[in-house]
């Protein structure tokens, strides 16, 4: 069989994949995607799409939404229909990305990629067939995997990483979830709402540092009053014994527990070991990431790119398209544009959490002087109306020229909500845009003027 030349290979079919592939294909390149499981990858199948889509579909059948206006507890969920929806959705998503391809002539491949050279890569199919197959430019967007630590088992009933978790039919009724970072806290907080028993285990004492504290404080006291138990800085040493429906395991304290089940989601590694990244002259670190440059995305290999989650930070879906559009253009010498320096953050954790901008910590580590305004959602028309009993937006403003810093709220819609922050923002305007600008009524929009009367009264009262 001849070898197959292409303008550009894409590894991965994941968000900053297949924005790079339908990107270079729009410019007139061929281009050829390879995915070595299901279109869409990570992304689609185990990890942005499926959690969310538990979190909506929970949200929906209990009625967690509608409890403070009915004196009845939450339905049940059926775990059933939660998995159906969760297999609709994700076929959906791969259907509509099939045909994204095949509307823009980008030709798609199941199989395992691996690096011959720098220009060559064989694709071992399912049938473990070898195909070679060369490209001008690369660029390579694996995504990445959960991480394991060598000395736990994971059986996928008794010990799930994130991802076996979706392949669970019957949830026990206490689970113990380790790792507080952004999956973790997803995980947690959803599964509290499905009425389980929920341990959070983190051998951090802050989690989610990179998130406002005074959105973390609020939203670990929301969970703890839902139950939710947090054992901060401990760690999980080893599982000591399992039986068919539940195990023990000890802490690093020497703190004896026991649970229905064990949720790792401490972490992930780049899924670079099948590459044969040695025959390209590409290294990675320990945890298998990328180096690359920040504004080309080019690995050290310069025709070589690498994109998404692969690359480490921020590891947001959102970002990792962005990369793939600017790597795909800057490969083929088409005008480009930078990654911003402040974008969204958004944890679909219950409740939401969405940030963009510096939080107060990074302004007082700088000396920067800031005034807050805050609003809360429940004083809000829309708020009484949908029955929202926690949440607030909360902004920071230049105390010098009044332009607006940041924004972070916890809430309903907030990975929503956050956008209009963002967009005044990239303007560099201040708090006299939200003053000024009429808000539709009733809406949680609303909370942005409520904020910014909030931070202009204390402006008035500090010039008195």
């Amino acid at each position: 069989m001849s070898t197959q030349h292409y303008d550009l290979i894409v590894i991965g079919s994941g968000p900053s994949g297949r924005r790079g592939a339908i990107q270079a294909a729009k410019l007139g390149k061929t281009v050829l995607v390879i995915e070595n499981k299901k279109l869409g990858g990570v992304s689609v199948h185990t990890g942005t799409i499926p959690s969310k889509t538990i979190r909506e579909t929970i949200l929906q059948l209990s009625g967690y939404r509608e409890k403070s206006f009915y004196d009845r507890t939450q339905n049940s969920v059926d775990e059933a229909q939660l998995f159906q929806r969760l297999t609709t959705t994700r076929n959906r998503e791969a259907e509509l990305l099939e045909k994204q391809f095949t509307r823009n002539t980008v030709e798609p491949v199941i199989g395992t990629a691996s690096f011959l050279n720098e220009n060559s890569i064989q694709i071992i199919d399912h049938e473990k067939k070898p195909r070679t197959v060369t490209g001008e430019k690369i660029i390579i967007a694996v995504g990445t995997r959960c991480y394991r630590p060598e000395n736990i088992e994971f059986d996928g009933k008794l010990v799930c990483d994130s991802d076996q978790l979706l392949c669970v039919k019957k949830l026990p009724n206490s689970l113990v979830v380790v790792g507080a970072g952004v999956i973790g806290m997803e995980y947690a907080s959803i599964l509290n709402i499905l009425g389980k028993n929920v341990t959070v285990i983190d051998p951090r004492d802050n989690y989610l540092e990179f998130i406002d504290r005074g959105i973390i404080n609020e939203f670990t006291s929301i969970l703890k009053n839902r139950g939710v138990k947090f054992l901060l800085g401990r760690k999980l040493d080893n599982i000591i014994d399992r039986s068919e429906s539940s195990l023990s395991f000890q802490l690093d304290n020497g703190d004896k527990l026991k649970t229905d089940m064990i949720v790792y989601a401490a972490g992930r590694v780049g899924s670079t070991e099948m590459l044969q990244l040695e025959n390209c002259n590409i290294n990675t670190d320990k945890r298998g990431r990328i180096a690359v440059n920040p504004d080309t995305f080019q690995t050290s290999t310069k025709h070589i790119y690498a994109v998404g989650d692969v690359i480490g930070f921020p590891a947001l879906a959102s970002a990792s398209m962005a990369q793939g559009r600017i790597a795909s253009n800057h490969a083929f010498n088409e005008p480009t544009f930078k990654v911003p320096e402040s974008f969204p953050y958004g944890i679909y954790s219950v409740p939401e959490i969405s940030t963009c901008g510096p939080s107060e910590e990074d302004l007082d580590k700088v000396n920067v002087p800031y005034i807050i305004g805050m609003a809360k959602f429940e004083e809000t028309s829309r708020g009484q109306i949908m029955g929202v009993e926690d949440g607030f937006l909360k902004m920071l403003f230049c105390a010098n020229t009044k332009k607006l810093l940041s924004v972070h709220i916890i809430g309903e819609g907030a990975a929503e909500l956050v956008h209009i922050g963002q967009t005044v923002m990239s303007f560099n305007g201040g708090i006299d845009y939200f003053i000024e600008n009429i808000f539709n009524f009733p809406t949680l929009a609303e909370a942005y003027k409520t904020a910014a009367l909030n931070a202009f009264n204390k402006i008035q009262s500090n010039n008195k």
